[in-house]
């Protein structure tokens, strides 16, 4: 271990340096920001300026496990504690440590430096704190970051503490260890800050579970891993895959401000407050590329979720099919849970979509059917402007719907549905209103560019239309023609007493 008066050891060592030009001026509590250059056995070595080097006692920067982890190029924040102009040597602390008298704590609250102090008992407000052989006080909501439930935890520990305040020739002495962490919280966000991107990988530690994802320690800024994120298997529950103390690789999904949390309550962690977004599945093989089934397999598949339009059914980890409703047989509907013995009908690679059916009687997994045997594809219409196709509802935006049009696959023949096409009021929960699976009519409204745009809304119009067309053919002679909605009136009824025949 370094001795009490580490400046006779260094000394030689900082003789042996080559004489540099003088810098900046240096004085005692001044803090500074550092580079390690050198790490020995009882001191580590940083460079102050560019110039000129100081050192830390290595037992100053171990950590809670007695380890000194520190490494050349990392960067450290201390302050200078001991100087020796004419020798080139400056000793650099984390805290000052111990002070002695009233003139060493007012020093200390002039540098910013931290003191150590023994609490040595409990009053109103806060706790009683000795510091180099004067008595200060500590209040309550700045003894920690966050609540502190039994206050008497505290009694008989040496903690490191801010001087606030010295008055009435030190009678009156004011700390705060809560300043002290946060201002260590915001340091060493700095230093990791420029790591945390989109896109970065990073090393953590699972702090704590929950249902719906899992909190992780960056290295003293904490992330979360949405259940999304967890893994391509949406089945999984999180605390089947993460326990707390793990240690994971993440990949930064999003980083953005949050709203700082009201005094008194959030998590208790200081620091800026930010909303970093992690996940594991991005790291992770992608099934999609490691699926080997193929059209018309028979596959053994289980039921994870129903929906009016049908149900999905999984038939290799992280990846769900589709079994439509119109596919089911309805004397045995699926039960969420349950195996089932499908058929491939249709992988869309491109799209990240399967579509099922029901394997013919007989058939087993492993086996293979002829899909055209099963089903006649669907003949695809022309995609040009006014025509009027049918489709499926493939995925719900907040701008509108994407309908694949029967007969084809990919994006080739994928439309938008913008909102307003949609015939509904503003506001409209578009998907319980078209859930996906959904087959809907519409027009197509432009085409071009990759890109095609369809209206449900212009469909109905265009049908609503014929009707009176339809309807106006049937008028007799000059007979009035009547408003829009009389033909429409009577269209229906001669609809009607046709069925009535």
């Amino acid at each position: 271990m370094p001795s009490d008066h580490p400046s006779d050891s260094f000394a030689s060592l900082f003789e042996q340096q080559p004489a540099t030009a003088s810098g900046r001026s240096f004085r005692v509590g001044d803090r500074l920001d550092v580079t390690v250059v050198r790490v020995g056995k009882n001191a580590v070595f940083v460079e102050l300026d560019g110039k000129r080097q100081g050192f830390f006692e290595a037992s100053d920067l171990l950590d809670e496990n007695g380890q000194l982890t520190v490494a050349i190029g990392d960067r450290l924040t201390g302050h200078v504690v001991e100087m020796h102009e004419a020798q080139g040597m400056f000793r650099l602390a984390r805290a000052m440590g111990k002070t002695h008298g009233v003139e060493g704590l007012e020093q200390a609250r002039a540098a910013g430096l931290p003191v150590e102090g023994k609490v040595t008992g409990v009053n109103k407000g806060g706790v009683e704190v000795e510091v180099g052989g004067v008595r200060a006080f500590c209040p309550l909501g700045q003894l920690d970051v966050h609540f502190v439930q039994d206050v008497s935890t505290f009694v008989g520990q040496t903690l490191s503490f801010l001087v606030k305040e010295v008055k009435d020739n030190g009678r009156s002495v004011t700390l705060s260890r809560r300043a002290l962490l946060e201002r260590e919280a915001q340091e060493k966000f700095a230093r990791i800050a420029e790591s945390i991107v989109p896109g970065a990988t990073l090393q953590g530690t699972i702090t704590s579970v929950r249902e719906f994802g899992a909190f992780v320690d960056l290295g003293g800024v904490e992330g979360m891993i949405p259940r999304s994120e967890i893994g391509h298997d949406r089945s999984v529950a999180v605390a089947d895959v993460l326990k707390p103390g793990e240690n994971v690789e993440v990949l930064v999904r999003d980083v953005k401000e949050a709203p700082a949390p009201e005094p008194g309550r959030g998590r208790g962690k200081p620091g800026p407050a930010l909303k970093i977004t992690l996940s594991l599945k991005a790291l992770m093989a992608n099934p999609w590329d490691e699926l080997k089934a193929e059209e018309g397999q028979v596959v053994l598949g289980k039921v994870m979720r129903l929906q009016p339009f049908g149900a999905f059914v999984q038939i290799a980890p992280g990846i769900d099919g589709l079994l439509h409703v119109s596919e089911t047989n309805k004397a045995s509907p699926p039960v969420e849970g349950a195996e089932i013995v499908v058929l491939i009908k249709k992988i869309d690679r491109e799209a990240k979509k399967v579509s099922l059916g029901l394997a013919p009687e007989g058939a087993v997994p492993g086996s293979r059917v002829e899909v055209a045997a099963t089903a006649a594809a669907p003949k695809r219409a022309a995609i040009a402007v006014n025509a009027i196709l049918e489709g499926v509802v493939e995925k719900i935006e907040t701008f509108g719907l994407f309908v694949q049009l029967d007969g084809t696959t990919g994006r080739s023949g994928r439309g938008l549905v913008p909102n307003v096409e949609t015939g509904l009021p503003r506001g409209t929960d578009l998907r319980k209103a078209f859930p996906e699976g959904t087959r809907v009519t519409v027009k197509v409204l432009e085409t071009g560019e990759g890109k095609i745009r369809l209206s449900i809304r212009g469909a109905k119009e265009a049908e609503e239309r014929a009707q009176y067309e339809e309807a106006r053919s049937k008028v007799q002679g000059n007979q009035s023609f009547g408003s829009f909605g009389d033909l429409l009136k009577k269209a229906a009824e001669a609809k009607q007493g046709k069925k009535k025949k």
